[in-house]
């Protein structure tokens, strides 16, 4: 049985400032909930239906379906609900690729970009203050397991590039192309902006080489590629000249 206490806690995890307040954050999913059982995250309480109670030794409350759907943040509740204990900041790595969000506000996106991440093995993910909180249950859902294996750190992106004497690669309309250009893709930061306004004035004025993204389309009315794809399209280029070198 569920207390109105929990319930009341569990359901303001959706918001920001309670998760801070808490440091705490929902996931849902039996597969998502196992991704983050089996890495350094710390679960502080585990609730799943009656027929799914052997999915997990780490069970702790057996709820009806109609207590889970109290609690769930999805329309389509799942048969478990975790929640977990928000991890302490980490070191950034800085002598690897980096990857920093300038004002990316979408929660797909986010979510996408740490699966991106774990996919191209960029094991550290910078974000400005404004971007998107990682733990929102919607980027969480979105990263299908992949947060636990990328480190993210909100900070002054401005004031860690200009601290760092690092390559800074800029994704622009107007810029070097991708595919031709000559870039040291093992070391540095990618940077990619806000989905309606790209990289910040702030942060355009340091980057040290603009990269684009060329059109190849025969009507090239195109006007721009959602953030997501142009980061799968950035990592896998950068890779793949990590091979042929």
């Amino acid at each position: 049985m569920l207390s109105k206490s929990r319930i009341t806690l569990i359901t303001s995890l959706k918001q920001k400032k309670y998760r801070l307040q808490h440091q705490l954050f929902v996931v849902e999913g039996i597969k998502t909930i196992n991704e983050f059982l089996n890495s350094s995250y710390e679960l502080e309480h585990l609730y799943a239906v009656k027929k799914f109670i052997d999915v997990s030794e780490n069970v702790q409350t057996v709820v009806s379906e109609t207590e889970l759907k109290k609690i769930s943040f999805l329309k389509n509740t799942n048969s478990a609900l975790a929640v977990f204990k928000i991890q302490p900041i980490k070191e950034i790595d800085g002598s690897k690729l980096l990857v920093g969000l300038d004002n990316v506000r979408d929660p797909g996106n986010l979510g996408t970009i740490i699966r991106l991440c774990d996919w191209f093995g960029v094991t550290d993910l910078i974000c400005n203050s404004e971007t998107v909180d990682c733990y929102n249950p919607k980027v969480i859902q979105a990263t299908m397991g992949s947060l636990t294996r990328v480190n993210i750190t909100y900070l002054n992106l401005e004031n860690f590039i200009s601290e760092k004497n690092i390559p800074v690669f800029g994704t622009f309309m107007e810029g070097e192309d991708l595919y031709v250009t000559d870039v040291d893709t093992t070391f540095g930061i990618v940077v990619l902006g806000n989905e309606a306004n790209g990289i910040s004035e702030q942060i355009e004025g340091m980057v040290t080489q603009k990269i684009t993204i060329p059109k190849f389309g025969s009507v090239q009315k195109t006007e721009s590629l959602n953030v997501a794809m142009a980061t799968s399209i950035i990592l896998s280029e950068f890779k793949r000249k990590t091979i042929v070198q």
